[in-house]
């Protein structure tokens, strides 16, 4: 793929991804609050323990969306890893915006939608989503030689389609204890040895770096609902998968961001070397 292709597909997904975002569920006045943005997460809240027979433990890399992922998970001894930052001036103009569009619409949005939607049916929509993206990590564990995780992924979905009602259960779980492997392309592509190359914080979708930007187009094409009809329909999905899954967050980006000295510094090296343990695994 060209960069001109990789600049459009960028460029159409973030406008529409945005709009869509705001528009779900009504947004609450702005500066109402601020929570995790499309990077989003440490605990859940205590709302999802209820529910977690009935959610994925994890979500997995979707579309970049819920891209704060990182942050849930702390290495057991910190992996140093130097990644060049050329960018950092656009990166953390990228982080201001997407710290605004967090307080401003996002969390908002999520607010008022967890208001009115039982925890039980957004623990079912998230399932809906998980299972949607399995594409996704089975490509990647083939993509790595990882045949017997990609099987796993391929059994989850076909026991959830059907037993789990199109996805929205998670029997394969909850009673075959298959768990699912959380694999993504940008971890294929560092299998083979390509490095992070640099830092880059994009809008909407949060840190990433040039690898896993690659990774990220290559799981946005193998999203079934990249090809939803008409255009509109597919970007409006991505944005209340993002508002449902931010719904189970909300708190967790202020907590992280009023405890760093330099959230933007703090948000990178977390994610560098929350990326690299999972390489390493």
């Amino acid at each position: 793929m060209g960069a001109k292709s990789i600049l459009k597909v960028l460029a159409c997904l973030f406008p529409i991804l945005l709009l869509a975002a705001c528009a779900h569920r009504g947004l609450a006045p702005a500066g109402a609050g601020l929570t995790a943005p499309p990077t989003a997460g440490v605990a859940k809240a205590q709302e999802v323990q209820t529910a977690s027979t009935a959610q994925p433990k994890t979500t997995g890399s979707e579309q970049g969306k819920d891209n704060l992922d990182f942050l849930e998970e702390e290495a057991e001894e910190p992996v140093v890893v130097a990644v060049a930052d050329p960018l950092a001036p656009f990166n953390r103009a990228m982080f201001v915006f997407n710290d605004r569009f967090y307080f401003w619409a996002l969390k908002p949005a999520a607010q008022g939608y967890k208001a009115v939607v039982p925890v039980e049916f957004r623990a079912a929509i998230q399932n809906f989503f998980h299972n949607l993206s399995t594409p996704v990590r089975a490509v990647s564990c083939l993509l790595q030689g990882r045949g017997k995780d990609a099987g796993v992924e391929i059994g989850r979905f076909l026991i959830n389609s059907t037993v789990g009602v199109l996805g929205f259960g998670d029997p394969a779980q909850d009673v075959w204890h298959l768990t699912p492997r959380e694999e993504d392309l940008g971890q294929a592509l560092a299998s083979y040895g390509l490095g992070h190359g640099f830092y880059i914080v994009w809008p909407i979708f949060g840190p990433s770096s040039f690898r896993d930007t690659f990774g990220l187009i290559g799981g946005w094409f193998l999203q079934p609902i990249t090809y939803v009809k008409p255009p509109e329909a597919s970007l409006e999905l991505n944005g209340f998968s993002l508002v449902n899954e931010t719904s189970f967050r909300i708190g967790d980006y202020e907590s992280i961001k009023n405890a760093a000295i330099d959230p933007y510094v703090s948000f990178r090296n977390a994610y560098i070397q929350n990326r690299q343990k999972k390489v390493n695994e």
